[in-house]
């Protein structure tokens, strides 16, 4: 059976993810252009970093989420011989989109936390507003990522219970009692 305590730590790990991807898409960096006091030139001005910090804080919590339910599966290559049949089936089915899953969330989890954290440094000289491009991260990137982390949460507890039960029902070499008895016969 699947380890229940192992589901919960899991399901923990990817809902502060969660959380924190959705938290960093409220609080995205949002900039505004101002003069300087003589009015010589115009520069850009941003608001809060904080989401950045959330950004990375959501990708190394699903990260470890993806660890630890990796290292329990034991990868699905390592250990014991899964017995064929539709847990199996299930299991390679949800590993694959497990990871396809995961690869997206993380891609849009540091590209939102760098992208977020750039700032432009450049300044319009004689009030050229127009020649000033303030940089910001666009809105949706932090909000894929917590999509994508809320169906590999669902997506990784499938998989871990498929392959639960796949690998439990399995002996390898068969069931005792299944051979030929040769204790009677002298």
């Amino acid at each position: 059976m699947a380890s229940k305590l192992l589901l919960i730590t899991i399901f923990v790990f990817d809902a502060i993810a969660f959380g924190l991807a959705v938290a960093a898409e409220q609080r995205r960096s949002t900039a505004i252009i101002k003069k300087d006091p003589e009015g010589n030139y115009s520069y850009c001005v941003y608001d809060s970093d904080i989401s950045t910090g959330y950004g990375i804080g959501a990708l190394f919590l699903f990260l470890t989420s993806q660890v630890v339910i990796m290292v329990a599966s034991q990868c699905f290559c390592c250990g014991k011989a899964l017995k064929p049949g539709g847990s199996r089936a299930w299991a390679v089915i949800l590993f694959i989109i497990c990871w396809v899953f995961f690869t997206i969330a993380e891609i849009c989890l540091l590209a939102g936390s760098v992208r977020n954290a750039y700032h432009t440094k450049y300044r319009a000289i004689f009030a050229n507003e127009e020649a000033l491009s303030c940089e910001m991260l666009r809105s949706g990137v932090f909000a894929a990522g917590a999509a994508f982390v809320f169906l590999n949460c669902i997506v990784s507890q499938l998989y871990y219970v498929c392959f639960s039960k796949a690998r439990e029902s399995y002996q390898f070499g068969g069931e005792a009692g299944n051979g030929v008895g040769m204790s009677t016969y002298k």
